[in-house]
């Protein structure tokens, strides 16, 4: 019984005495392990077994990228302007040693080296370069820092300016610059706009007195070609008419022809010619002296139409 006891103290103890230095450690985090004081090896993930008394874990450290937002630092540009810019870092721990051992406290450490840089950047710009050159800024920031912060096993990835807070009385002339620029361009945009509104309805009333212009032109010329139709028409009318007289006439002397008419005939007609002349609205009737000139015109008047044939 007695062996049974001491076996169970000495498990006891063991247990006591190995369990509590048995270590996982988790994925993307590293132990830095001392022994008497030294540094002796990093542990990465995985379980580990630490030497009781000789043993001790130094610095737990993540190998996660790690974001530090940095409190508002005041700085002076190159015209004496002071406003307060705060900077986001983003960096990773590349070697747990020497962040263990190079730096005390880093993060103090990144922060005013952030601070220092900055000033020295800033200080070199005027307030709008600065304003209008993050971009520029960042990268200078996170060339500096990188290379200071090598030899505390630390990668700096990024630098972002979060905010940059000009003085009151700067912000208050940038407003007011910003809202006379805004009302310049909205004047030029009026203008431009009552520009092309004036030259549209220029263009426009340019068409329509050419428009109207043709339409005039079209209109006079369909008119001088009515008219001319209308006077070929009155042309071709009395062309017609005097052919149709022309015809009775000559229809009139053959029907004369084909009766023989005589000497006595002819001057009856003449005769009845001149009543239709006194019928009319004439005021004077002219008659030959001698009736036998008559007589004659109508002998001459039958030879014609003998020629006619």
């Amino acid at each position: 019984m007695e062996k049974i006891a001491i076996l169970v103290v000495i498990v006891i103890i063991a247990m006591i005495i190995i369990l509590p230095n048995l270590r996982v450690v988790p994925q993307a985090m590293a132990y830095v392990i001392e022994r008497l004081g030294s540094y002796h090896v990093t542990w990465n993930h995985g379980l580990h077994f630490k030497a009781p008394f000789v043993d001790r874990i130094a610095c737990v450290v993540t190998l996660k990228e790690i974001v530090k937002d940095f409190a508002p630092q005041p700085v002076i540009t190159k015209d004496n302007v002071t406003m307060q810019i705060d900077t986001v870092v983003y960096f990773q721990i590349t070697d747990p040693k020497m962040y263990t051992y190079g730096v005390v406290d880093p993060i103090n450490a990144i922060e005013n080296l952030t601070a220092t840089t900055l000033r020295n950047i800033i200080g070199e710009l005027e307030l709008d370069q600065t304003l209008t050159s993050r971009d520029i800024i960042n990268s200078k920031m996170r060339a500096i820092l990188d290379e200071a912060t090598d030899p505390w096993g630390i990668k700096v990835t990024r630098v972002e300016l979060k905010n940059i807070l000009p003085p009151r009385d700067i912000q208050e002339a940038m407003e007011k610059q910003m809202r006379a620029e805004r009302e310049r361009r909205e004047k030029i945009l009026q203008a431009e706009g009552e520009k092309k509104s004036r030259i549209l309805i220029a263009e426009g009333e340019k068409e329509s007195l050419i428009l109207q212009a043709e339409a005039e032109k079209e209109s006079t010329i369909l008119r001088a070609e009515a008219e001319k139709e209308k006077r070929i028409r009155v042309a071709e009318g009395e062309a017609e008419a005097v052919l149709k007289i022309k015809e009775a006439e000559a229809k009139g002397l053959e029907l004369l022809k084909e009766a023989q008419a005589d000497s006595a005939v002819l001057a009856l007609k003449s005769y009845e010619a001149m009543a239709k002349v006194a019928d009319g609205q004439a005021t004077k009737l002219i008659v030959p002296a001698n009736l036998q000139d008559v007589v004659s015109f109508g002998a001459a008047i039958k030879e014609a139409v003998k020629d006619v044939k």
